[in-house]
């Protein structure tokens, strides 16, 4: 199994020398190839800072990050923006869909980017679409999709590239509780059956559950890691709660 993302000695200041904040100090860690890895943490723990700055939407002072074999930290903006649109793709809280596309549309939009053929793209879009069951909603607009819909729209627009990571911020936040286990379910299948890589930040032990791995970060370091292994999903629940315990929340608390 191959390394996809390499996070090394990772630090990220911010202020001025009066003035200087460590949101993170000396983080290391490695993500496979169809892994399925969670952050959690307190708020302003620096787990956002560590996802915007892999997601390069922030750079790092110091340290370096590598993405497939590829050094993001060394990166100027155009190789970046080239980089981002190609390698990653993002799933945040409030879907970011196109009002005025349909679900079929809102999802081909990034293959139109990339200049995928045009005879491709049905066929790709109907493939994710299959996997994430929302193949029933691709003719509809965002306002006549629940929110889990639009939710599992948004994730497909995210994968149906390929990339070599996904980033998911806080994917199920605004979502009900059947919803969430939906969206969480498909995040399952996506690894199981495409391989996906997927790095999720969650405010919850619930979502958490669902994940391979959890990496919880405390005052901008890596405090502790757990794999699920063998477990049931209520076993690594309750090793979740564990954990949070220590950080001092409550599961819809660590925030």
């Amino acid at each position: 199994m191959s390394v996809i993302l390499k996070a090394h000695n990772i630090e990220k200041y911010y202020g001025n020398r009066n003035n200087l904040t460590k949101a993170l100090d000396g983080i290391s860690f490695d993500v496979d190839s169809g892994e399925y890895v969670g952050i959690m943490g307190a708020s302003g723990s620096g787990k956002t800072t560590l996802l915007n700055c892999i997601s390069t939407i922030d750079t790092v002072t110091s340290g370096q990050i590598l993405i497939g074999g590829t050094d993001i930290t060394s990166m100027g903006e155009k190789a970046l923006s080239k980089f981002r649109r190609e390698s990653l793709g993002f799933v945040f809280q409030d879907f970011n869909l196109l009002d005025t596309l349909t679900a079929f549309e809102n999802i081909a939009l990034a293959l139109t980017i990339m200049k995928t053929p045009p005879r491709k793209i049905a066929a790709r879009v109907n493939d994710v679409a299959a996997v994430l069951g929302i193949a029933d909603v691709l003719s509809k607009y965002p306002y006549q999709m629940s929110g889990g819909q639009r939710q599992r729209v948004a994730s497909a627009r995210a994968i149906v590239t390929d990339p070599s990571l996904i980033l998911a911020d806080e994917p199920t936040g605004a979502l009900d509780s059947k919803s969430a286990r939906m969206l969480l379910e498909s995040f399952q299948r996506l690894v199981a059956e495409r391989g996906a890589t997927i790095l999720m930040v969650t405010h919850d032990a619930f979502s958490a559950s669902y994940c391979g791995r959890i990496l919880f970060i405390r005052d901008g370091r890596l405090f502790h890691q757990i794999s699920r292994g063998r477990d049931s999903r209520k076993q690594f629940f309750d090793k979740i709660m564990e954990v949070v315990s220590l950080l001092g929340g409550d599961g819809s608390d660590v925030a």
